[in-house]
C-alpha cells in the first residue's frame, strides 16, 4: 500500500482530507485516558481532570488538527483554584469545578466557587461565584499562551515554544507562517499584557453574586460549509425499559458519534464519521463504513454519504487494484503482519449497500452508488490467490475474518445485484459456497476439544493456530430479503462450537470480547490486536451470537459491554484492557485509546438494537421482528429508530415477545 502501518490508535488515513503533519508512531502516543475530551468535529479539547491548560503535553484547544490555545491557566485573587471535579456534559462540553479560599473569612472554608464550561468549538465560560458574607474585589487573571503545532508534532513531542502573543480587540493573537490564532473575552478585560500572554479583570462580587467571563478562541481563516448544507443524518433514538442505563447508553452512543461527523472536502453535503479522537480526526475506511453500517437503525443517511465518499477515492483504471477503496495497513499484533483496510472497506462496500438497501435507501442514492459496489466486486473476483483465499495484503496471510468478509461480500452482493436487476447474482452464489467448502476444509483445526477455526493461514498454508476475536466476524452474515440472515463460512456444528468459545471465560473477560484469548501465547490484555477488549467486535459477537441462536453467550457479552459502558460514562473507548472481572473491579482503561471512537459509539448503537432484531426488507414493504428470547435486559421500547426512512418504535416484553408500535403505513410486518 505504501504508507505506514497504522496501529488501532495510529494515523487516520489521508484520503479524503490529508490529515497534517508526519505520523504518529504508537509508542509516542502520549496518555489520554484520564483526559476529559470535547469533540465536535472538526474541533477538538483536549483537558487535564483538573481543567487547567498548562502548555505541557498534548493538552490544549484544536481546530481541523492544529492547536489554537495550549496554554489558559486560571488564577483568582492570586491563587490557583483548588480543582474539585472535572466531568463530562456531552460529547462537546465539559465541566471543570474549583473552589478559592481568599482568606477574608476565618476558618478552612472556601469562600469563591469556579465553574469552568469548556466547549469543543473553544468558547469557555468562567463563573466565579462569591460564597463570602461580605463583599469582595477580586483580581482575577487568565494566563494564555499557544505554539500553534500540529497534533501530530504535539503527540510525537516535537511542539515549538510558545508564541510571542500580540493584543488584539478584547484579547490576545499569535501567528506562526499561515497559522493565526485568536482568544477574545467578554467582557474585555481590564488590562492585557501581551509580553506575558496575560488578560487581567478586577472583579467585584456581593455576597452571593456571581460574575462571568466567556473566552472564545478561533482561527482567523474559518471555513464554513453554507448553512443548511449538511443535514444531522442520525435519527435521535430513544429507549426505555427495565434497565434505565440502556437509554443512557444509547443516547452517548448516537451523540458521541454525531460529535466525530466530518464533511468530505469534495462534496460539503457528505458527512461520515471520523475515526476517533484525539488521534485520528480523519476519514479511516474500513472504520467509517462499519460506524455507517452499525448505525443503519438510525437511517440510511450516514451510509450513503460515507459510500459516496469511500466511491469518490476508489481506485480506477484496468489495474490489480481497480475498484479497490484505498486504505492504510493495520497493525494486526505480534502474530501477523500489518493487514490492509482498503481490503476491508472494499469488502464491506457492497454489503454495506446491500443492507442499506434493505433499510430503505432511496432508489436514486442507490442507483448511484450500484456502479461502485460492482467495481468492489470485480476487484474481488480478481483478488483471489491460486489457493482460493483472499490475501490480505498480497502477498500476505490469509486472514480469518478477511475470508469472512468477503464471503459476506459475495452473498449480500448477489443480493444487491438480484435486486437491482443486474445480471451475475448467481455466479457469486457459487464463489459463496465454494469459499465455503474451502474454509471448512482447510481453516477449521480439529481438536478434541470440539476444534476451533484457524487466526489466519500462512502463505504456505500453515494455519495460525490462535483463538481471537475476529473469529467473531464469522457470525455476522448479514441481512438478506425477507428479512432473511446470509448463510455463513462455518455449519450449525462448527458455529455451536466457536460460540461456546467465544463465550468461555478465555474470551468473555466479563467486561466484552478479548481479541486473543487469554491462554493463547503472546496474550496481553492492554494489546489492541493480542488481548483488548475492542469494542465494536464485542457487538458484531453480541449480535451474531444472537442471530444464531445462541442467547447465553449473546447475554453474557452484552452485559459486560453495557456493565463496561457503565464504568467509562457510557462513553466506551475503542478498546480497553481485557483482565478479568472480579467482584468489586472496574475496567481498565488503555492509555492510548481513542474516545470517542466511531466504532465504539456505534458498537453501542449495534448491540442494544440487536436485542430487538429487526429485520427490514424495504423494497418488499415488510419487516420482522426477532427479539432475544431471553430477554437479557428485561422489558425494553425503542424509539425514533427508522425504517424506510420514517420512525420505527418497537417493544419487547420480558418474555422476549417483540410488538411493533410505530412504522411506515407501507410496511406489513413479517415473519
Amino acid at each position: 500500500m505504501g504508507r505506514p502501518a497504522e496501529g488501532s490508535h495510529g494515523q487516520a488515513a489521508p484520503a479524503p482530507a490529508p490529515v497534517p503533519g508526519p505520523p504518529v508512531r504508537w509508542a509516542e502516543l502520549p496518555p489520554v485516558h484520564g483526559s476529559v475530551i470535547c469533540v465536535s468535529a472538526p474541533g477538538l479539547v483536549i483537558s487535564p481532570e483538573h481543567g487547567q491548560l498548562t502548555g505541557r503535553g498534548v493538552d490544549g484547544i484544536y481546530r481541523s488538527g492544529r492547536r489554537l490555545l495550549s496554554r489558559c491557566v486560571l488564577r483568582v485573587g492570586g491563587r490557583d483554584p483548588v480543582a474539585v471535579q472535572g466531568r463530562s456534559l456531552g460529547a462537546d462540553r465539559a465541566a471543570f469545578t474549583s473552589t478559592v479560599r481568599t482568606g477574608v473569612e476565618a476558618g478552612p472554608d472556601p469562600d469563591i466557587g469556579v465553574e469552568r464550561i469548556r466547549h469543543a468549538d473553544g468558547t469557555e465560560r468562567i463563573t466565579l461565584r462569591s460564597f463570602a458574607a461580605r463583599p469582595l474585589r477580586l483580581p482575577v487573571e487568565v494566563a494564555l499562551g499557544t505554539d500553534l503545532a500540529e497534533l501530530a508534532a504535539v503527540a510525537a513531542g516535537r511542539a515549538g515554544p510558545e508564541l510571542a502573543a500580540g493584543v488584539h480587540a478584547g484579547g490576545l493573537r499569535w501567528s506562526a507562517g499561515e497559522a493565526h490564532a485568536v482568544t477574545t473575552a467578554d467582557p474585555a478585560p481590564d488590562d492585557a499584557l501581551a509580553s506575558a500572554g496575560l488578560l487581567r479583570w478586577e472583579l467585584e462580587l456581593a455576597p452571593g453574586e456571581s460574575r462571568s467571563i466567556e473566552l472564545r478562541t478561533t482561527r482567523d481563516r474559518t471555513v464554513r460549509a453554507p448553512a443548511g448544507q449538511v443535514a444531522n443524518p442520525l435519527a435521535a433514538a430513544r429507549a426505555e425499559g427495565d434497565d434505565p442505563r440502556v437509554d443512557v447508553w444509547l443516547r452517548t452512543s448516537v451523540e458521541d458519534l454525531r460529535a466525530l461527523l466530518l464533511r468530505d472536502p469534495e462534496s460539503p453535503g457528505d458527512a461520515f464519521a471520523a475515526a476517533g479522537v484525539p488521534w485520528r480526526l480523519g476519514l479511516a475506511p474500513a472504520e467509517s463504513l462499519w460506524a455507517a453500517r452499525m448505525a443503519l437503525p438510525l437511517g440510511t443517511g450516514l451510509a450513503a454519504a460515507t459510500l459516496r465518499t469511500l466511491a469518490r477515492g476508489q481506485t480506477g483504471g484496468r489495474g490489480p487494484d481497480a475498484g479497490k477503496i484505498p486504505g492504510p495497513l493495520r497493525a494486526a499484533g505480534a502474530q501477523l503482519p500489518p493487514g490492509c483496510t482498503g481490503t476491508e472497506a472494499t469488502l464491506g462496500f457492497p454489503a454495506v449497500l446491500a443492507e442499506a438497501r434493505r433499510w430503505g435507501m432511496p432508489e436514486e442514492e442507490l442507483a448511484r452508488l450500484l456502479p461502485a459496489a460492482e467495481r468492489c466486486l470485480d476487484w474481488l473476483r480478481g483478488a483471489l490467490g491460486q489457493d482460493g483465499f483472499l490475501a490480505d495484503p498480497d502477498p500476505g496471510p490469509r486472514r480469518c475474518e478477511t475470508q469472512a468478509h468477503a464471503h459476506r461480500a459475495a452473498l449480500l452482493g448477489a443480493d444487491l445485484l438480484d435486486g437491482c436487476g443486474r445480471p451475475g447474482a448467481g455466479e457469486w452464489r457459487e464463489w459463496a459456497a465454494a469459499l465455503g467448502e474451502r474454509f471448512r476444509a482447510r481453516f477449521w483445526i480439529d481438536g478434541p476439544d470440539g476444534g476451533r477455526p484457524a487466526a489466519a493461514l500462512h502463505p504456505d498454508g500453515r494455519p495460525l493456530p490462535r483463538l481471537t476475536g475476529a473469529a467473531a466476524h464469522l457470525l455476522d452474515t448479514g441481512l438478506l430479503g425477507g428479512g432473511r440472515l446470509a448463510p455463513g463460512l462455518l455449519d450449525r456444528i462448527r458455529t455451536e462450537q466457536l460460540a461456546r468459545l467465544l463465550g468461555s471465560p478465555a474470551m468473555d473477560s466479563g467486561w466484552g470480547l478479548r481479541s486473543m484469548a487469554a491462554r493463547e501465547p503472546g496474550h496481553n490484555p492492554f494489546g489492541h490486536r493480542s488481548g483488548a477488549v475492542r469494542a465494536h467486535e464485542s457487538a458484531v459477537a453480541v449480535a451474531g451470537l444472537a442471530q444464531a441462536g445462541f442467547e447465553k453467550e449473546a447475554a453474557g457479552l452484552l452485559r459486560g459491554l453495557l456493565d463496561a459502558a457503565e464504568s467509562f460514562g457510557y462513553r466506551l473507548p475503542e478498546m480497553y484492557a481485557a483482565h478479568q472481572r472480579t467482584a468489586g473491579s472496574a475496567p481498565l482503561p488503555h492509555p492510548t485509546a481513542c474516545r470517542p471512537a466511531a466504532v465504539a459509539a456505534a458498537a453501542g448503537i449495534h448491540a442494544l438494537t440487536a436485542l430487538a432484531g429487526i429485520r427490514p426488507d424495504a423494497p418488499a414493504a415488510t419487516v420482522a421482528v426477532t427479539p432475544r428470547a431471553g430477554a437479557p435486559l428485561g422489558a425494553l421500547r425503542f424509539a425514533d429508530l427508522r425504517v424506510s426512512g420514517e420512525p420505527f418504535a418497537v417493544r419487547i416484553s420480558r418474555l422476549g415477545v417483540g410488538m411493533v408500535e410505530e412504522a411506515a403505513g407501507a410496511l406489513q410486518l413479517g415473519g
